[in-house]
């Protein structure tokens, strides 16, 4: 009996090792989804009854910002095919335009601790508005933040923020793809009286 039930065991472990060495499994590379980016097309947002107006994407949409803090002339510009928000805050200067700048700055270099760089880009629009742009790399929050003003009487913040976590190396085509958005909208805001 003892006998049989070796043969038995040698002939099953020798037709499992049959069959299972086949092909060699080979680990497949971690990969992404593939990203198709809309056409550019613009469209102009008149921020009545707020003091602004600019061109947004026409793939996107403004929304009003919610929260306790929130003042009126807050929004989100969402792009929902990218899962991804450009939070917007307008306030007016009173004077104040040097501590609007060190908060924008602020808010900015809070990102230092998980960026591996921040790279100022700025622009003149003369007689309209100035304004800088912060490019943010590395797995920051945020990897997008601007303000543009008149210096006198408006200022307008924006901050671009993905919903997911912050994956630099997957979500750099859609980073540059948002970047032209955002440098069109800096140039193109025009300042209403209110």
């Amino acid at each position: 009996m003892k006998n049989r039930s070796t043969l038995l065991l040698s002939y099953c472990l020798l037709a499992f090792a049959v069959v299972s060495c086949s092909d060699n499994p080979t680990p497949k590379p971690k990969g992404y989804f593939r990203i198709a980016l809309p056409k550019k097309e613009q469209q102009l947002y008149d921020g009545y009854p707020c003091p602004f107006v600019f061109s947004i994407p026409t793939y996107s949409k403004i929304l009003p910002y919610k929260d306790s803090v929130a003042q009126p002339c807050w929004k989100y510009l969402r792009f929902p095919q990218f899962d991804c928000d450009l939070f917007l805050s307008y306030k007016e200067i009173n004077g104040d335009l040097p501590k609007l700048l060190e908060e924008s700055r602020t808010l900015v270099y809070k990102h230092t601790l998980k960026a591996e760089s921040i790279e100022e880009s700025s622009f003149v629009r003369p007689g309209k508005s100035f304004g800088i742009l912060y490019d943010i790399g590395g797995s920051a929050a945020s990897p997008i933040q601007f303000f543009v003003t008149d210096s006198t009487e408006h200022f307008l913040r924006g901050a671009l923020y993905f919903n997911v976590a912050p994956q630099p190396d997957s979500l750099a085509p859609v980073i540059k793809f948002l970047r032209e958005d955002i440098v069109t909208l800096m140039e193109s805001v025009e300042w209403k009286k209110p």
